[in-house]
Formats: C-alpha cells, structure tokens, sequence
C-alpha cells in the first residue's frame, strides 16, 4: 500500500502563486542592467549564485524548478549549463539565443517549450511589450553551477559584482542603471 499522504503533508509541497517572493539579485548577470530580472526558486535552488537563497519546496530530486519575470528587453546573458535545461513563456514572447555569440535564435510563445542540451552557451529575453513570465527546469537533483561566457564575466568584474571560490555571488558595489 502506498503512503498516505495529509492535507498538511502536501501544502508543505505547494508553491502558491500569490505569495512567492523573488530573488532580484540571484546572478552574476544582474549587474548589467539588461539582465534584471526577478527569480522564483519554485523547486530547489537551481543553480542561484546567491549564496542565501530559499526555495519554495526544498524537496529536491531529479529536477529543479525556476520563473523569472523580466520587464521587456531583459533577459539572462549568455552562460551554460551541464544539465539540460527547459524553457516555457507563461506570457508574452520570448527569445532563446544560443551559440558563443548568442548568434542564434529562436522566438516562443506562451506555452511553447524547448530543450536546451547541456553545454550549449545560451540566454533568454523578453521581447514582448509587457512584463512576463518564463517556466524553467533544470535536469539533476544537483544541476551545478552556472558557467558565464567570458564577456559577461569581465563585464560583471568592470561593475564590481564577481563570484567566491563556491560560485556564490559578491557585489563590491551597487550597479547603477
């Protein structure tokens, strides 16, 4: 027979929309001001570099779970990953570029999905004209740490915002936008 499982049981396993608190500083790409973004650790901590992120559900296996919300033409820099990695728009449209220049891309929709292979240098930008709403999943209980392409590093470093020897984020000083 399977466990049973309370009511309480599962609340602890729910992430409610309506009280999710972003992480508005979770990524070395936060300090250019075109990759501001908030956050949503739905399901694990992903691959935050902010050292004292929650998640939602800390249950973490096989998988983690992440939404960003971006004002339009912002997004996350080009980096990688060594899990794959999912994307779905909950609204308006969204780009995924790829490639060592980010020379690639290819436009979703609301709902529609791609598969990014491990490896693979890649970002993501709202190019509606409204806030919205992008569904991430990372493969891998553990998916590791984020590897930023080497011009967003130097550009992050120029504004004083670097990683520890962990991969955590430090911010020396506030970006200024």
């Amino acid at each position: 027979m399977a466990k049973q499982w309370t009511v309480a049981e599962m609340e602890k396993r729910v992430a409610r929309f309506k009280t999710l608190t972003p992480h508005p500083v979770t990524f070395l790409d936060q300090a250019l001001p075109q990759h501001t973004r908030d956050v949503f650790n739905l399901i694990g901590r992903g691959v935050s570099e902010e050292a004292g992120a929650a998640a939602e559900i800390t249950d973490v296996r096989d998988f983690n779970v992440q939404m960003s919300r971006a004002k339009p033409g912002h997004g996350a820099g080009l980096h990688s990953h060594k899990t794959i990695e999912t994307f779905m728009p909950l609204n308006g449209s969204w780009s995924i570029f790829w490639g060592d220049q980010g020379e690639h891309e290819i436009i979703l929709e609301q709902f529609d999905l791609i598969s990014v292979p491990p490896g693979i240098m890649r970002g993501f930008k709202n190019v509606g004209g409204e806030e919205a709403y992008l569904f991430t999943v990372l493969g891998g209980t553990d998916p590791g740490r984020v590897t930023w392409s080497p011009d967003l590093i130097a550009q992050a470093a120029a504004k004083g915002w670097e990683l520890d020897a962990k991969g955590d984020l430090k911010v020396r000083e506030k970006a200024s936008y």
